[in-house]
This record gives structure tokens, sequence and C-alpha cells, in this order.
């Protein structure tokens, strides 16, 4: 990438500024651009460029000095919070936020993992890239059950932005036809192994209402044109995913938004580039700019446009407006309502059970498939809701042969230990579920009343916990769990429940504290995520969630943000704004 598009101070008013550049901050910058506006991009953290900044890529396990482990006194203090993440190791760490230097505070007794990629691509790439729809049945859930406020939009609204994003991303998939998981455009699915569609089809003989599809991911099982003409070529299934993929088989900004903003010649990036807070104007109601700390000198700057796209993350867009105190909003810019900062949900999760399938002993996998089996929600609506709880769940699973790394871990010793370390083992099935938390006023963020970070930016206080709804929700999952895979056939079947040791924030979905809603008084953003109170100010992120449904974010958060966009765009040209 050129190196003419970073910058440091500047004098220019550009037509827009995005803060953040992670998948949301990424569809931003490409939309922009590619519309003719010139468009500044600020991150807190250092520049990854593509290819090169992928320093861990291809290397094996055995070339670190504990097989990939972070086990360094100094370094298990900077991680002590990211090291919890699924994708974390030595081989990912750099694409980590330091938690020595990324402090923020818990309520006591109530832990929470905020889970950070601070790098230029944030989280983009590190993510597991599962890619659903949410329905109408997600859209409608708090106005069905009266928890929550409800979601301002539906299915329709979010269509044609679906489908604009899906096709450029790609998203590996097959259609179902499910009334709970509308379908998406697809590249080819990834095959199933025989075992897999083996116990698809015994689930689909015993249960009406449950379904098993291959997992929708974000990997080019077979590019499109235009997929290639981004320099992205088919995925490998080499399991280096969260390492950085040269090959841009799966999406991040580095991969697709990134290149197509970079090439209009209308993009300036402002990296190392810690937001304080906003400018605001009192006369005009309009957010005028940005300011920023500098993340290594720790000098100040200010930059100036005529729209902001907060794209920073749920728990950083919320903490840079509760950071922006005014006359007109002492708790926190855009926040008449009084809401903002509150309703924090993450994805329930840690329940599901383990097995084995018999024979098969002639059969096995090839390469590190980037996606699984899922299950959804077959619990979508009030009627179908539990007579313990409310809401519900869909299943992710891990189904593979045993091979060296599991018989790894058995007692052993000998010559004949070593002989079977070379021999596979049975088929091992795991289902886990991810599960819908409730919005609740309590579980809410704030700005800490003396402690501050090295930036002097008040550090984000979190106080949020499970309910007794989220805890039965996972008992029961564990049970359904057990149950399905008895009935299906697998043997030696046992179940866990983690979740009580995994604090919210592990998902790494964390959405909902500048909710999106038609009532002014009740919410922060209006349908289209511009803030009810400040036209000028648009949240795309997750903070604009009003509920979590069962299926994973991502893709929504990108459909949002180019609708967002192009309402901006409609406004401005018709002088609405």
């Amino acid at each position: 990438m050129q190196a003419d598009i970073y910058i440091g101070e500047s004098s220019e008013i550009y037509d827009a500024i995005i803060i953040g550049s992670g998948i949301t901050g990424g569809w931003a910058a490409k939309e922009f651009c590619e519309r003719g506006f010139n468009t500044l991009m600020i991150e807190r953290g250092r520049v990854v460029e593509h290819r090169k900044d992928y320093i861990t890529e291809g290397k094996g396990p055995w070339e670190y000095p504990d097989r990939t482990k972070v086990n360094n006194l100094l370094e298990a203090e900077q991680y002590h919070i990211q090291k919890n993440s699924y994708a974390f190791s030595d081989t990912t760490k750099h694409f980590f936020g330091n938690d020595r230097d990324l402090p923020f505070t818990t309520e006591q007794g109530k832990p929470f993992h905020w889970i950070r990629g601070n790098q230029l691509g944030g989280k983009s790439l590190t993510w597991h890239r599962q890619a659903y729809r949410m329905s109408d049945y997600d859209f409608n859930a708090n106005k069905a059950d009266g928890h929550g406020n409800d979601w301002p939009i539906r299915n329709k609204d979010l269509e044609t932005w679906y489908s604009y994003v899906e096709k450029h991303v790609g998203i590996s998939g097959s259609k179902e036809n499910l009334p709970q998981l509308p379908d998406s455009e697809y590249l080819p699915p990834f095959e199933m192994t025989s075992p897999e569609k083996l116990f698809t089809k015994r689930i689909s003989e015993q249960f009406d209402d449950r379904k098993f599809i291959i997992g929708r991911a974000a990997h080019l099982s077979v590019p499109a044109p235009h997929h290639t003409a981004q320099g992205r070529i088919q995925c490998q299934a080499r399991n280096e995913c969260q390492k950085g993929c040269s090959f841009g088989a799966y999406f991040s900004t580095q991969s697709s938004t990134l290149p197509d903003a970079v090439k209009t010649n209308r993009l300036s990036i402002a990296a190392n580039s810690v937001v304080h807070s906003l400018i605001y104007d009192e006369t005009t109601n309009r957010v005028k700019g940005v300011r920023v700390i500098d993340n290594e000198n720790l000098t100040t700057r200010e930059y100036y446009a005529k729209v902001v796209f907060l794209c920073a993350s749920t728990l950083g867009s919320t903490q840079i407006l509760l950071n922006t105190k005014t006359k007109r909003f002492p708790n926190g810019l855009a926040n008449s309502s009084g809401v903002l900062g509150h309703y924090l949900m993450d994805h329930n999760f840690g329940a599901g059970a383990y097995g084995k399938m018999e024979g098969f002993e002639d059969e096995y996998h090839s390469g590190r498939r980037p996606t699984g089996l899922y299950m959804p929600n077959f619990r979508y609506e009030p009627s179908r809701y539990s007579k313990k709880y409310l809401r519900g769940f869909a299943f992710g699973t891990g189904i593979q042969r045993e091979n060296w790394k599991s018989i790894g871990y058995q007692p052993g010793v000998g010559a004949d230990f070593k002989e079977k370390l070379t021999k596979p083992g049975a088929w091992s099935f795991s289902l886990y579920a991810q599960g819908e938390m409730l919005p609740r006023f309590e579980n809410h963020v704030s700005l800490h009343k003396t402690k501050t970070d090295k930036w002097g930016i008040p550090q984000l206080h979190i106080d949020c916990s499970w309910s007794d709804n989220e805890r039965l929700m996972m008992d029961d999952a564990a049970e359904i769990a057990v149950d399905m895979f008895k009935k299906a056939g697998l043997t030696d079947v046992g179940s866990y429940t983690s979740y009580r040791d995994k604090p919210p924030g592990l998902a790494i979905h964390e959405v909902g504290t500048a909710r999106m809603g038609a009532n002014p008084k009740e919410s922060v953003v209006n349908r289209y995520n511009q803030a009810h109170d400040i036209p000028n100010l648009f949240i795309t992120d997750g903070a604009s969630f009003c509920s979590t449904g069962t299926q994973n974010p991502s893709l929504t958060f990108m459909a949002l943000t180019v609708r967002a966009v192009d309402y901006y765009v409609n406004e401005l040209k018709n002088q609405r704004i």
C-alpha cells in the first residue's frame, strides 16, 4: 500500500471521518471513497500491511519455544485477558491488545473479558468468519416477548444490503430455505465428511424442527472473478486464519475493502491515533471533527469533517461518546435518552456435549476445513420457547477423526504408544451452544470516576453479568445436545457446562450500548444508524444492536454500515442533512 496515504497533522476538512478500521470501518471507507468522498480513517493502533506483516504465517508450532503457548511471565501480564480468547496464542499475540496498556475496570464479582485488536484491520484479521443473516424472528423478538425495545427495522430493510455485502465478501454456504435463518448469496459450500452426512441425516429423521447445515463462512471456496481481481484466491484449508492470510482467502479489511478504498486515491489513514473525544458545535448541533492523542508520543491533534462514522467496536465507540461531554450532553454525546452505555449484551455460550461415532474407519478428511456444521436456533419464536427461559440458541460443531494431537493427551509410554500415534483414532463429535442474552438496562458501561489510561482517557467501567435466563438456557442446551447425540447413535456421550467459568465478552460478540430505535427517548440512533440527537453522527458497529439473536453478528454489522452510508449520501444529495 502506498505510503502517502498515512498522515499526521492535517488542515483538510474531509468529507467523512471514519473511526475504526475493522469490519465496519473498512466497509465505510470503501463505500465513501467509491462514491467520491475524500475520507479519513482513524485507527488507534499500528499499521498492518497485507501479506508483509503476517509475520507468523506458515511457521510451524515446533518453531516456537513453547509450541505456541505464551508462558513468559511478562507476556502473561500483558495478555491476562486476551489469552482467554480462542484465537490467542504465541502465533497471534501481535494481533491482540496489550492488557497492561489498555486497562478497564469491572464491577466486583462481575468479570468481563474485553478482547481487542488495535491495529489497522482490527479484529477482521482474527474473527471466526461465520456469516449469517438475521431473520424477522430475531428483529421481532424484543417486541414479541416484551424484553428490550423493538428493532425499527426488519429483514426487508436489509435484504438488498446483505446481498450487496455477501457478493463482495464471498460467503460459502448452501441454500436451505429455513424461516429462522434467511439464505444468503453463496459461493459453493464446503463439503461434509461421510460421518457428518450420516449425523445430519439421523438428526433430521429424529427431529422435525432441527437441521444441521454446513456453516456459512466468509471464505472463498471457489472465488468469483471480482475476488481474483482483488488478488484473493481459493481457501487452502491450512487453519492459518488468525495469523493473517496472504491468499486473501478469508474476508478482512486488508484483503478486500481497504484495497478498494485506496485505489480511489480518496483515502487517508491516521494510524496510531487514539480518539479522545468528538468535537461538537453547540450552535449548529453538528459534530465538526475528532480529537486524537498520538499512540506513541502522546501529542494531540484534531481532524475535521462533514460527517463522522463511529466504527470503533461496541465498547470503543461507546467510550468515545461517553468521554465527549458538552453543555447540552453532560452525560455523553448524543445521550439525551440516557440509554448510552446500557443494554450491553454478548452471546451466551459454554455448554454442549461430546461423543464418538463408530465406523468410518476407512475414511479421513483432507486439509483443515474452515467451517463446521451449524444448527440454527429452533426456539425462534415465543410459541417454541422453553417453559424455563426466554429465547433460544444455535449449535456449532467440532467433528474430526482423532489423530496424534488428541492421542498425545492420553496416557501411554513405549513402542506401542508411539505406534498408536501414527494411526487415526475414532471420529469424535462435539456440540457447543451459542445463545441469546436478554437486553437488560443494568448491564452497562460507564467511565471510571478516577482511573485513566496512559492517554489520560477515563477507563471504561463494565458492569455486566449473566442472568438466570442465560444460565438456565445453557443447562438446557447441554441436556439437548446429549439427547441429540444419543438419538443419532453416538457413543461415550457426555456433556459440559463450562459457562460458569466464562464471563461475558468471550464470545467477542458484544453489542447494544448505543441501540437503535424509533423513539429518541429510549434509543441513541435511528433505523439508519444516525444519532437521533446529531444529524451528522452515525454509529454502525455492534453498539447499535437492540438484541443479539443467536447468529454471529459481523455480517449484519457490514450490511448496516453500507446502508447507513447510502442513506447519508442520499440525504446529503437532497439537502436534508
